[in-house]
């Protein structure tokens, strides 16, 4: 396992560096599945600088065949964060209210997409305000960003690569139990998960108060799931917790790759086989 500098700041950490002479361009990506939209939210009150980014206009392209959330066009995904100030040559942190999870996504797809120095604001919105840090109603200055694109700095992969990984590799659903075992399905209208694939829920990596576990920790539990020992790979529901799990990963020194359609592409095509209940002993 190679040493690799934490993809997560915390927030006193951020408070120092807003106030430095080259400041990070700092992104509010509220969302909550099923929950409130992210803009009001972010409209009565954000981070003081933060640009809000839209997951679903920003971050995903259309639902259809590809998933729930897609990846965006490249082009699209290149002029949004343009437009948010997102330059190449400067830090770009990310938070949100939902135990970064949708902060996990913009941080995958900043990475993926070839940005070299991108965190996520650890505990999020709600860390910022247990240390007593302030917020704002103030719209930041907006300034063009230089951020042009180059993907392919993540592993990624198709339904039928993810299909050939869960026989080969290591195939790891993040969802929680009850959806992998198809007891349940809320989103999605097959129920069950990809066969082979070994349920690794997302919130195992958190804390209570909403950061991440140590990474020693982390390192501790991918250890016992056989991250060490097999390439590995991780999918959802759609292709947004896979980018939190790929997160938690990183803060503990593992890679992975992303099945960005996760489990709302695999289900819809009834040529994809479908497994329930828990993987086989």
């Amino acid at each position: 396992m190679d040493t690799i500098p934490s993809p997560l700041i915390t927030a006193e950490e951020l408070r120092r560096a807003l106030g430095s002479e080259h400041p990070p361009t700092l992104l509010d990506v509220r969302y909550k599945q099923g929950g409130a939209p992210g803009a009001p939210e972010y409209a009565a009150g954000h981070l003081p600088g933060a640009h809000f980014v839209d997951l679903d206009r920003d971050l995903a392209a259309a639902p259809g065949r590809a998933g729930r959330h897609p990846l965006p066009a490249v082009d699209d995904f290149g002029a949004a964060m343009r437009r948010v100030g997102v330059s190449s040559g400067r830090t770009v942190v990310v938070y949100d209210d939902w135990v970064s999870a949708a902060a996990s996504r913009a941080w995958w797809l900043l990475r993926w997409a070839g940005h070299p120095d991108v965190k996520v604001l650890d505990g999020g919105l709600g860390a910022w305000r247990a240390a007593g840090l302030p917020l704002t109603d103030s719209q930041p200055v907006t300034e063009e960003g230089d951020f042009k694109p180059a993907p392919g700095a993540m592993q990624m992969l198709d339904a039928r690569q993810t299909g050939e990984f869960a026989r080969t590799g290591l195939l790891l659903d993040a969802r929680a139990g009850d959806r992998y075992r198809g007891e349940v399905e809320p989103f999605d209208p097959v129920a069950g998960h990809i066969p082979g694939a070994v349920n690794a829920p997302t919130m195992e990596n958190i804390a209570p108060d909403g950061r991440f576990l140590p990474a020693a920790e982390l390192a501790a539990r991918f250890r016992t799931l056989g991250v060490a020992d097999r390439p590995t790979a991780v999918y959802c529901g759609s292709g947004i917790t896979a980018a939190h799990q790929l997160l938690a990963m990183a803060v503990a020194g593992y890679e992975g790759a992303l099945y960005p359609g996760s489990w709302s592409e695999w289900c819809n095509n009834p040529d994809n086989p479908v497994a329930t209940g828990p993987l086989p002993g």
